[in-house]
């Protein structure tokens, strides 16, 4: 029977193989996918990703232990200017460990800083990249500044003290220059400065109309993370947003991906107020000036006129009489024209009043004969049907009461009727009523 290894025992070879063969320490570049500290110590993972498909192909455990941990951590940080966190590209010198009860591990003995800052430069230069391919890199840096910088809307932490340094700033400027503002709160801090602070903006672009200017300010304490402001989809919301940005994000020594597209760059957020404060210096500034060297055209111009005026006045009494003299002479020759008119007019009326004198005693007697015949006309017209004439030739007139009789209809009988002749009237009684057919009636019979 083949005799079995226990796993201690295992684990005991693999460590003296792992402690014969690997007896230096080596460097080796990773990403950093876990970062925690206990009791001093300093307790990551490294990891490896496929570039293609980005999937794991190589992960480790690491331990930074206290003693090293408290020479390796501030020289990381005061040589990047940030603490170390996942997400970043190490190169360290790690010494292989293998115990019977962890495992295989690594040892790190030291770190490269500037290969993490190379790395983090890499990105941000990766991420300019893209967005000069998409030309959108200085579409934000492109925009004028307004005329006036009033409306200024603000993303940084309410409790942030550079946001209390930048309002104290900008309210209390010694030209008493008005500042609206309001705060559209973000996180300024860790991995949720993208999405934070591309929600305040998507908020402000609701109401772009409202606002002059954003300002992106973070500040105040220690130097920390700003890797959330090193996102493609950040600066793009920053090139692209139709307002200019200012960014005042607090730190000196390098800039994020958004202070590179942004339209500027200071350094605090007092340096962000005292950008808005100068601007509108300059701008009243500009006003002042124009308004004295109108003030001084306008006092010129009068000056110029007024010495106008008074050439002007010194001349009207020759100017007055001369236009006197004219306009009289042009009156007395009107009122020539108009009697020699008035006298030519009434000639000529008179002698058209002589023709018609002459001419009106035969008009009228020319009307009075034709008015005499018209009335000798009428006169035999009237003479032809005067009622006494018609009963002579053989007529008569027949009246029931007070009616003269036009249709048998208006008879009964037992009426009595008059008939009136041309010498004399007959009175008679109706006995029988005849009415005479019309030819239509007869025919419809």
């Amino acid at each position: 029977m083949t005799q079995a290894l226990t796993l201690l025992e295992l684990n005991d070879m693999v460590s003296d193989v792992f402690d014969q063969s690997f007896t230096h320490a080596y460097w080796v570049s990773a990403e950093v996918s876990e970062v925690r500290e206990n009791r001093g110590h300093c307790y990551l993972e490294f990891v490896q990703k496929d570039e293609d498909s980005d999937s794991l192909v190589a992960k480790a455990r690491a331990t930074v232990w206290k003693s090293k941990w408290m020479i390796l951590r501030p020289y990381f940080e005061l040589t990047t200017g940030q603490p170390l966190v996942a997400g970043m590209m190490l190169l360290v010198k790690v010494k292989l460990m293998f115990h019977a009860l962890y495992g295989y591990s690594l040892n790190v003995e030291d770190i490269d800083p500037t290969f993490t800052l190379g790395d983090i430069a890499k990105r941000r230069r990766e991420i300019i990249s893209k967005l000069k391919e998409e030309g959108i890199d200085q579409m934000n840096k492109s925009l004028e500044l307004p005329r006036l910088l009033q409306r200024i809307a603000v993303i940084s932490s309410g409790t942030a003290a550079g946001y209390g340094d930048f309002c104290a700033q900008l309210h209390a400027n010694d030209k008493g220059l008005v500042f609206y503002t309001k705060l559209f709160p973000a996180t300024m801090q860790g991995d949720a400065v993208e999405e934070s602070v591309c929600s305040a903006l998507d908020a402000i672009m609701d109401d772009a109309l409202e606002w002059d200017v954003v300002v992106i300010i973070r500040g105040g304490g220690s130097v920390s993370d700003l890797s959330g402001f090193d996102t493609l989809k950040l600066a793009e919301h920053v090139a692209q947003f139709p307002l200019p940005v200012i960014t005042g994000i607090g730190h000196e020594r390098d800039d994020t991906v958004i202070d590179m597209v942004a339209h500027t760059r200071v350094k605090t957020p007092t340096a962000a107020a005292e950008l808005l404060i100068h601007h509108q210096e300059a701008e009243l500034a500009f006003l002042d000036n124009y308004s004295d060297r109108i003030t001084g055209y306008v006092g010129s111009r009068l000056t110029d006129e007024l010495n106008r005026l008074n050439m002007i006045m010194g001349r009207m009494p020759s100017i007055y009489a001369l236009f006197h003299q004219r306009q009289h002479n042009r009156l007395v020759q009107v009122t020539n024209l108009i009697h020699r008119g008035i006298v030519g007019r009434l000639q000529v009326d008179k002698n058209k009043l002589g023709l018609l004198a002459a001419r009106l005693p035969l008009q009228l007697n020319a009307l009075m004969l034709n008015e005499q015949h018209k009335l000798k006309l009428i006169s035999l017209r009237l003479k032809a049907v005067d009622p006494v004439n018609i009963l002579k030739q053989g007529y008569s007139i027949t009246q029931v009461g007070d009616k003269t009789l036009r249709k048998v209809s208006q008879l009964k009988k037992g009426d009595e009727i008059v008939t009136i002749l041309a010498d004399g009237k007959v009175v008679s009684s109706v006995t029988e009523l005849e009415k005479k057919l019309t030819k239509n009636k007869e025919h419809e019979k």
